[in-house]
């Protein structure tokens, strides 16, 4: 099938791009002499985190357990949930799926910590746990070294938990200027240096040091500390990417829409919105996404249900029913309104992969 027959919004994977973004990655993790893992919020779809597999990977992140349920189902047995467990309901899925897959968990207060020692010990099982550290995106993790001592020593004590490292999101990174990111990153891992130091001499030993951007991966490789990457948007990149480095021409996803209707002379509506595209946006210009076709057309503006496209300064002059590619402003949002992934090499499609762990929130 050409991939101009697909009905539309339609979600296509350009399959060269993918492969090459897999193996760019692997091989930088490979001379950093890092383990990789892959973040799988990007694509949902085991389908490619086996492709990552295969490349090097030595098991994926998930966000959320449901993710985890989906990839452990699928055969995937070394699983990072780079999130925290909070909730009865959520203890007994944890415990569950640990019966048939190693799955490592975040932590950041022994408040959440507690419950799951005690279900672990009731189970019989161990979970390992690797403590949360915030190094500048102000989100969930511990800010300092006497509170990482402190957490450090009461999980150790747990039954039922083994604290097997520290992790982080160095999202602040890639908001750093280009020519400061290696100092961002330095900093980065000098405070994780500084509190696996801290723990050590309190007798809680830390063998990992996990990091996860794409934007930060190639400097992060260089750390020694560090021993494992998790990036995630790298096996597409995005529209938002290349403002922090990517090269459009490594972009592998685009979403074909249809034009479905011309108001007037200077604007075209496609049948792709927010419910297509997500409400993810760039605060000015090409706000959505960029227009493969022609980059002059100002993807502007988007409601559930329709893009409009500002077509004052393009050459393009679309039809009704002509289809365009757009690059998402931010890809794993796109990704997750959409059940399908269709791989094209050229204009041929190749491959229909079900987005098996899309909308799994909890």
């Amino acid at each position: 099938m050409n991939l101009h027959d697909l009905d539309t919004p339609a979600a296509i994977i350009d399959l060269d791009r993918l492969e090459r973004n897999i193996f760019r990655m692997a091989e930088i993790a490979r001379h950093g002499g890092k383990k990789l893992r892959p973040h799988i919020k990007t694509h949902k779809t085991p389908e490619i985190a086996r492709m990552q597999l295969a490349a090097g990977a030595r098991g994926i992140t998930v966000a959320k357990l449901g993710e985890a349920e989906v990839f452990t189902d699928a055969g995937f047995t070394d699983v990072f949930m780079a999130n925290q467990v909070v909730g009865e309901q959520k203890i007994e899925r944890l415990i569950a799926l640990q019966m048939r897959a190693r799955l490592a968990i975040g932590v950041d207060s022994v408040e959440a910590a507690i419950p799951i020692s005690d279900a672990a010990l009731r189970a019989g099982v161990t979970v390992p746990v690797r403590i949360e550290i915030d190094t500048g995106t102000g989100r969930a993790g511990i800010r300092n070294v006497a509170a990482a001592v402190e957490l450090g020593q009461k999980i150790a004590v747990l039954q039922g938990l083994e604290i097997e490292g520290l992790f982080t999101y160095e999202g602040a990174v890639s908001k750093a200027p280009e020519s400061e990111r290696e100092w961002a990153c330095a900093g980065a891992i000098g405070k994780l240096v500084e509190i696996s130091d801290g723990l050590a001499r309190s007798g809680v030993p830390i063998r990992e040091i996990s990091v996860g951007s794409t934007p930060g991966a190639s400097l992060m490789a260089k750390q020694n500390a560090v021993t494992e990457l998790r990036p995630g948007t790298y096996v597409f990149l995005d529209y938002m990417q290349t403002g922090w480095g990517a090269s459009l021409e490594d972009c592998a996803l685009t979403v074909l829409t249809t034009v479905i209707s011309r108001p007037d002379a200077e604007t075209a509506i496609i049948d792709g919105g927010t419910k297509t595209f997500s409400g993810d946006k760039a605060m000015e210009g090409s706000k959505h996404g960029l227009v493969v076709d022609d980059p002059a057309v100002v993807f502007d503006w988007a409601n559930e249900e329709h893009g409009h496209l500002d077509l004052r300064a393009a050459t393009l002059q679309p039809k009704i029913g002509d289809k365009l590619r757009i690059v998402p402003w931010h890809v794993c949002t796109c990704v997750n309104m959409h059940e399908t992934l269709h791989g094209v090499r050229g204009e041929n499609v190749e491959a229909v992969w079900n987005i098996a762990a899309r909308g799994k929130i909890r």
